[in-house]
């Protein structure tokens, strides 16, 4: 995957290393600099251009809005701030994620995985492959979403098989539908969700993916019609 160049703006010290901890999980973000006031990220930007920013709101001089509003051409943004009520300002302003002090590993796995998603930054080429985390085994692995070829509920989990074999993910299979890219993958059961660019033949109500069988599920069939033109 394409490096990513981020930033941290926060005038709080513990929050720069709790961040740079984060980030050390994913091999392609690359820290290009640590600002502690605007000001100084904002002669920085004069001359230097970034993928991503952490930023922090409430700072004294200049806030962390008023910094972002004077860039002409703003990268993504997720802000990190212990103020819930700048939310609402913030997605006014574009933001990819808005991360609520203190926030978890896995909440800020899933703000990066906004970032990476569809709404990448515009220097990611059109034709790199999509890719998210998920959990399994208290390890968050990272998938090429192209790999996975279908998710199968298991209760409260799923199975997702990929390319590679399969694993096991703490997710309800609603949820993983929410994450994975609207019109590649398709739900044609309860207990089934499908990558389309995987299927191999649809007969009756079975879909073949590499060699193995999917039930289509009666309400789920429109969908697949649809898909079939």
């Amino acid at each position: 995957m394409e490096q990513v160049t981020y930033v941290i703006l926060d005038d709080e010290p513990i929050a720069h290393r709790i961040i740079e901890g984060y980030c050390e999980n994913f091999s392609f973000l690359a820290k290009a600099g640590n600002f502690y006031n605007g000001f100084e990220a904002l002669e920085y930007f004069r001359s230097n251009q970034v993928d991503l920013i952490f930023l922090d709101i409430n700072m004294p001089k200049l806030t962390g809005f008023e910094l972002l509003k004077s860039l002409p051409n703003p990268p993504k943004v997720i802000v990190t701030s212990a103020h819930q009520e700048f939310a609402l300002q913030g997605y006014e302003l574009d933001i990819a994620d808005y991360l609520l002090k203190p926030f978890s590993l896995d909440r800020f796995i899933k703000a990066i995985n906004k970032v990476c998603s569809s709404n990448a930054p515009a220097s990611k080429k059109e034709d790199e492959p999509e890719r998210i985390f998920l959990k399994s085994d208290k390890k968050h692995i990272q998938l090429e979403l192209q790999d996975i070829l279908y998710v199968e509920a298991l209760g409260n989990y799923c199975k997702v098989f990929h390319q590679s074999g399969m694993l096991i993910c703490p997710e309800k299979i609603s949820e993983l539908e929410e994450k994975l890219a609207k019109g590649k993958f398709l739900r044609v059961h309860k207990s089934y969700l499908v990558n389309t660019a995987k299927i191999q033949t649809i007969e009756g109500n079975r879909i073949k993916i590499d060699r193995n069988e999917i039930p289509i599920g009666q309400t789920y069939r429109a969908e697949l019609n649809k898909l079939l033109g």
